[in-house]
């Protein structure tokens, strides 16, 4: 017969497993608990990088800013090399906008060039008409129309990828024609193993398909980007030159993303037909 001390002892015994398992459940459920909120976190984190390189190489009526894969740096920017360009030549930009893609008018059999007469120097662009035929329509409708005339290069990338990016009249990457342009060759035997080599030129866009405009892009270094962005012009060597130089001169931020210290200006854009 169990006596009432011996009762007593069990009863205590009973009690202290009890809140042994009410304490270990507790924990099973916080480690749960907070397993999830890392998860939560990380899908946060990994969502935001994944937004950031979506929009590196911007354009229309949307700021998309580039894919770049570049390191901010937490120090103070350095202090700018001296200008290497001259001063634009005078005059505006003009305000245009279309609803509509012009009609094709280009003889795609044909070759084009595509000549930026810029502060910082001529960059001649071999066009690519019958890869790109929509694009290079485009091109030559609004250099035609004088869209590019006294327009800024408003973007420099010096880590990661490696662009110049121009075409925007407002200067601010949310600038575009009115109309967007279809992808084109994006399966150019240039872009290998997801990389732009230098001396492409391409479009940018949103980052959604079908979303260029007039905002375009020059690779003065092999950039790592997926083919999203339709290459339709190569720059010959003398560009080349221009476009290092300008690259040479550094970024405002000082971060390897933003305004180029040097005065890039478009002072003429010119599509001629040989």
């Amino acid at each position: 017969m169990v006596s009432q001390e011996q009762r007593r002892r069990q009863l205590a015994r009973e009690k202290f497993l009890r809140q042994q398992q009410r304490r270990t459940e507790a924990r099973r459920k916080a480690r749960v608990r907070n397993s999830a909120i890392a998860s939560v976190l990380g899908v946060i984190v990994i969502g935001a990088v994944a937004l950031y390189t979506t929009h590196v190489l911007g354009d229309g009526d949307k700021k998309t800013e580039a894919s770049a894969k570049t390191t901010p740096s937490a120090s103070a920017p350095p202090s700018k090399a001296p200008d290497p360009c001259r001063k634009p030549a005078a005059g505006s930009v003009k305000k245009l906008s279309w609803k509509k893609e012009p009609a094709m008018s280009i003889d795609t059999s044909a070759k084009y060039t595509l000549d930026l007469a810029t502060t910082c120097g001529d960059i001649p662009i071999a066009l690519k008409a019958s890869a790109a035929p929509h694009t290079v329509n485009s091109f030559d409708f609004l250099a035609g129309k004088g869209y590019f005339d006294h327009t800024k290069c408003h973007r420099l990338t010096t880590q990661g990828i490696y662009v110049l990016q121009c075409g925007d009249p407002q200067g601010t990457g949310m600038g575009g024609p009115g109309y967007t342009l279809p992808d084109e060759n994006l399966k150019d035997a240039s872009l290998k193993k997801s990389t732009y080599p230098a001396g492409t030129v391409a479009m940018a866009n949103t980052g959604q398909k079908h979303t260029g405009g007039s905002q375009f892009f020059l690779v003065y270094k092999d950039s790592p980007l997926p083919p999203q962005y339709t290459p339709f012009g190569t720059i010959d060597a003398a560009g080349m030159k221009v476009l290092n130089k300008i690259a040479g001169a550094g970024e405002s931020t000082g971060q390897g993303d933003g305004a180029p210290n040097a005065t890039v200006v478009i002072n003429k854009a010119t599509v001629t037909k040989s």
